[in-house]
């Protein structure tokens, strides 16, 4: 009788762990549609005078006539956002792989804790490193290298910020997939002959091929959704960049630039939800897109 009491008793608090659990999972899916559909209901004035392929599709920024082309924003969310990432992904690669593969314990432990600390910089602090050497370098050295006079706010300047910002993210992630790779299959490549590299190209990459996959989603979240940092460098002139030395506008720099000071202006407030829509639809998409390659892959590789 005793046993019985003991054995409900576990039940019930099982139940009611399990009940407990689930609320705040329930709240995270939650907190998620209420942003998207907030910023749904108050892009739908600027939706419902506006064709969705003119607010896409023109160039033409000038609110106090009624024109909202959000084209500059967009190409320069992505100049930036695919630029930093060009610049990170294969430096953050290598970093990762040296600490895991390569790096001598003591290496290891002296890096890492630097990598950590650039990950909670506040991002103001990569701003003002940027405004301070960055535009300057771009300004003064590398622009005229290439004969182009520039003003240093620049695209690349945005780029290479955001590329610095994301290191630390990429190389964490990056070195806990090495890392996680059993030791097992390290010591049977090597016990066929293969070498230190060949074992890392084969077995260590390979069979952490996935996780990459999913760092990078993270990483690239992180850079397309990025504001203060890059406001500060990029010049924020409303144009489509046609180089890394034009000046860009992206969309995070022009909500967080305009927002609470053009509200008097008509549909100015629906224009600037709907710009976070835009962002959060591209988030969306991505995140559907990579999870679907990472279901690919996953099945490859275990095929």
């Amino acid at each position: 009788m005793e046993f019985k009491n003991i054995f409900f008793s576990r039940q019930n608090i099982n139940s009611l762990v399990r009940k407990g659990l689930f609320v705040p999972t329930f709240l995270s899916a939650l907190i998620f549609i209420a942003i998207a559909v907030v910023l749904l209901v108050k892009s739908i004035p600027i939706l419902s005078m506006y064709p969705i392929t003119d607010l896409l599709f023109s160039s033409i920024w000038k609110p106090m006539s009624g024109d909202f082309g959000f084209l500059p924003f967009i190409m320069g969310t992505l100049w930036v956002t695919i630029l930093s990432m060009i610049i990170c992904i294969p430096i953050s690669l290598f970093c990762a792989l040296y600490l895991s593969e390569y790096a001598p314990k003591r290496v290891q432990i002296t890096i890492q804790p630097f990598i950590d600390l650039l990950a909670g910089i506040p991002s103001v602090v990569y701003g003002l490193f940027g405004i301070i050497l960055i535009v300057p370098l771009i300004r003064d050295s590398i622009a005229p290298f290439f004969n182009i006079t520039s003003s240093g706010y620049t695209v690349l300047s945005g780029g290479i910020v955001l590329a610095i910002m994301v290191f630390p993210i990429l190389i964490s992630v990056s070195f806990e997939v090495f890392q996680a790779v059993p030791f097992d299959m390290r010591e049977a490549s090597l016990s066929c002959g293969a070498t230190n590299w060949e074992m890392v190209k084969h077995v260590v990459i390979t069979a952490g091929y996935p996780g990459l996959i999913a760092a990078l989603i993270l990483g690239f979240s992180r850079a397309f959704g990025e504001t203060m940092a890059v406001l500060m460098v990029v010049g924020n002139v409303p144009i489509i960049p046609q180089s890394v030395f034009d000046p860009a506008y992206p969309i995070p720099a022009l909500i967080a630039n305009n927002y609470g000071e053009m509200m008097s202006i008509p549909m100015y407030d629906s224009a600037l939800m709907f710009a976070a829509f835009i962002l959060l639809i591209v988030v969306i998409a991505f995140t559907v897109l990579s999870k679907y390659m990472l279901i690919r892959i996953k099945a490859r590789l275990g095929s």
